[in-house]
């Protein structure tokens, strides 16, 4: 009980020398003030952990940042190709077990992605939530899958590998099981076979029928916050960063959230987390991820990441 006696004596010295100490305030602050909750970083096809989003968040978080994808592998290489092969499941699954056994994740974390990396992290909030997540941030991710790959960054082998794989066939078996873009290829000329066989997405998305557990564990985030870039040239179609998609057979027609069956139905808690408030719809006016750093530090870091 050293700390309560300590607290009172603080108190009554400061009481009874009629001001306010700067000493028993620095103590106080020491003592009660919160530290800022973790957060927990998913990067983007063809990216690496040295890219300037974690060295932004790291500045604005004091530091207190953690990388899904960090351990997946030894170094830059490693870490790059994995945004590009492998099964997505298993990623998730990694990650979960990473973040179960960080000391400083127990009492829960912040999450932001980058592009697909905030497709896979919404996986991560729905199939472990403990610890829990508090605040899920999609910066450009493809919430519903994309039908195209109109640009590919990084080694022009890989991306060349990858568009060679989905044109042999995006659902074939070991495709979906190789690359990790095939796995939230979503063609809506095709619903029956991406619905059949989709081993990631059309799970994520409950396209087959509702799940529950993944509905009461996304609801209970504090915030999912949908970044869409307005000039979107990377993500097709872009609405799909708002959960947004083609129409069944008709690629020139966009079925919004609010109109879908993954939001009508509540397939995986969409429409609990808009009726509570909290779902957030931001747009942003620039291309795939170009968003303007006092806008990142406003409407994102200000808001929920504090």
């Amino acid at each position: 009980m050293l700390f309560p006696t300590l607290f009172c004596i603080f108190v009554l010295i400061s009481l009874a020398t009629g001001r306010q100490s700067n000493s028993v305030v620095d103590f106080m602050r020491k003592y009660f003030e919160e530290k800022p909750t973790p957060v927990v970083l998913w990067h983007g096809m063809g990216k690496c952990y040295t890219l300037i989003e974690y060295r932004l968040l790291q500045f604005v978080c004091d530091g207190d940042v953690r990388q899904s994808a960090e351990k997946f592998d030894k170094g830059v290489d490693g870490d790059t190709e994995h945004g590009f092969f492998g099964n997505v499941n298993d990623q998730v699954q990694k990650a979960c077990e990473m973040i179960a056994y960080d000391e400083k994740l127990k009492n829960g974390y912040n999450a932001v992605g980058f592009s697909q990396g905030a497709l896979f992290m919404r996986a991560v909030a729905q199939r472990c939530p403990s610890p829990s997540m508090k605040n899920l941030i999609s910066i450009g991710g493809p919430q519903q899958g994309v039908y195209g790959l109109p640009l590919c960054p990084g080694d022009m082998r890989i991306c060349d590998a990858v568009r060679r794989l989905l044109d042999l066939g995006a659902y074939v078996s070991f495709v979906q099981k190789t690359l990790v873009q095939a796995q939230y290829w979503h063609d809506p000329m095709d619903e029956a076979t991406y619905k059949q066989y989709s081993i990631f997405l059309a799970d994520a998305n409950a396209e087959n029928e509702v799940n529950q557990t993944y509905s009461d564990n996304l609801a209970k985030l504090n915030n999912f916050v949908l970044v869409k870039f307005l000039n979107d040239s990377m993500i097709v179609p872009k609405e799909s960063a708002w959960f947004g998609y083609y129409a069944d057979g008709d690629t020139s027609t966009i079925i919004p959230l609010e109109k879908s069956k993954l939001y009508t139905e509540d397939r995986i808690g969409l429409r609990i987390l808009k009726d509570k408030g909290k779902l957030h719809l931001l747009a942003i006016d620039g291309d795939h991820l170009q968003i303007p750093e006092s806008v990142f530090i406003k409407e994102i870091i200000n808001k929920y990441l504090k």
